[in-house]
């Protein structure tokens, strides 16, 4: 019986490393040092971005002018406005918003990759009876925007490559 599962087990990560399957991994960074700039005091995307950096080889610096590479926040913020509403004022609809402006640049001030720009959007039905839910949900769609952004971020961060 146990060697039939490690056969079965054995079996299945053949196939799996067959198909092309691996699990993925932090994207590889072609630089030694970073420095934030630019994000606003307390920023959950910086923190989560932090955090990202902190799985990978990568220095993070506080001094930019010692930074091999700078990332440049030019916006962060979160919003929510009003899409549907009753004709008694009561909101039935918000739509969530995360925008995220960056450039990334050397200590010296040279451009690796220009002013880029993210908008993420969730749409989140409402009702006043659930106020303490839908609260809670809103903080999980945030956090997810948050996620999707900072993993385009490094993505595009594993894609600069530093001039010789």
């Amino acid at each position: 019986m146990m060697d039939r599962r490690l056969l079965l087990s054995s079996l299945s990560a053949a196939v799996l490393a067959g198909c092309g399957f691996a699990p993925r991994r932090e994207p590889e960074l072609h630089f030694r040092s970073l420095g934030l700039q630019g994000f606003r005091p307390g920023s959950p995307l910086a923190v989560e971005l932090k955090r990202q950096l902190g799985r990978t080889p990568v220095q993070l610096v506080e001094d930019f002018n010692k930074a091999e590479v700078v990332l440049e926040a030019k916006r962060d913020e979160r919003d929510k406005t009003v899409v549907v509403s009753t004709s008694a004022g009561q909101v039935r609809e918000w739509e969530l918003r995360l925008r995220v402006d960056y450039l990334l640049r050397t200590a010296a001030g040279e451009i690796l990759l220009p002013l880029t720009e993210l908008r993420l959007t969730r749409e989140m039905n409402y009702t006043e009876s659930d106020a303490l839910a839908k609260e809670q949900e809103e903080a999980q769609l945030f956090r997810a925007m948050q996620s999707d952004a900072v993993a385009q971020i490094m993505r595009r961060l594993a894609a600069v490559k530093l001039p010789s």
